[in-house]
């Protein structure tokens, strides 16, 4: 059976490396993404009208969306919160791909392995928290974090052979991390390959957890 991949966030650095990379494999990959198709994730109608056109099964679903902030960067402080800036943020990073999962449940086989995948970052990590800082996006993706493990318990009634995970892709060279030139980074091909190579080597016992690119289990 040829395998077939969905990836959200297609059209980002990292989402159509991840494409790439698996089209390079042999597989049929469905390509969606905000500025291709007009697929707003953090607007519910958007999403089901947009995973309801999709045919059953996906082998991988992929969601490579994000945003680290707005124009004025990640807060350094409390007193740079903004009630907006982090509303924005969690609609993106973790609402998003909540309504993703929510509507891509029917696209996943219950009869085989299966892989839902969405991009988390260890900063979201509150067990990794030693600096403090960028409120909105560390809160966020902790967020996602749990929506990720609270899913993979509900799913594994159903899909049995499902592995439903968050990754952190490490810090890759792509438009979101532009503006930080002091961390260490590598390209978007490199980070897809780490990621792919992950997604291969998890089995369902692994459902529900957070590792990084090169597998490592990342502390909640």
């Amino acid at each position: 059976m040829e395998s077939h991949a969905l990836v959200i966030g297609a059209s980002g650095g990292i989402g159509a490396a991840v494409a790439d990379a698996l089209k390079a494999r042999g597989n049929r990959v469905t390509c969606l993404s905000r500025s291709q198709d007009g697929l707003d994730i953090t607007c519910e109608d958007a999403v089901s009208e947009t995973l309801g056109r999709l045919e059953p099964q996906f082998d991988r679903i992929i969601v490579a969306t994000g945003i680290l902030s707005s124009d004025r960067g990640p807060e350094k402080s409390l007193l740079a919160l903004s009630a907006d800036e982090m509303a924005h943020l969690f609609a993106v990073n973790t609402i998003g791909p909540a309504l993703i999962l929510k509507h891509a449940k029917r696209l996943l086989p219950r009869d085989r392995r299966a892989v839902f995948a969405a991009l988390s970052a260890r900063v979201g990590s509150i067990g990794d928290n030693g600096l403090g800082g960028w409120y909105s996006y560390r809160a966020s993706k902790a967020a996602l974090n749990q929506v990720i493990r609270t899913a993979s318990i509900e799913l594994k009634r159903t899909h049995k052979h499902l592995i439903c995970t968050a990754l952190h892709p490490g810090t890759v060279a792509t438009e979101f991390t532009r503006n930080y030139p002091q961390h260490k980074t590598v390209p978007p091909h490199e980070a897809a390959s780490n990621l792919l190579t992950v997604v291969d080597t998890l089995t369902p016992d692994d459902s529900g957890q957070f590792f990084d690119w090169a597998g490592k289990p990342v502390p909640w």
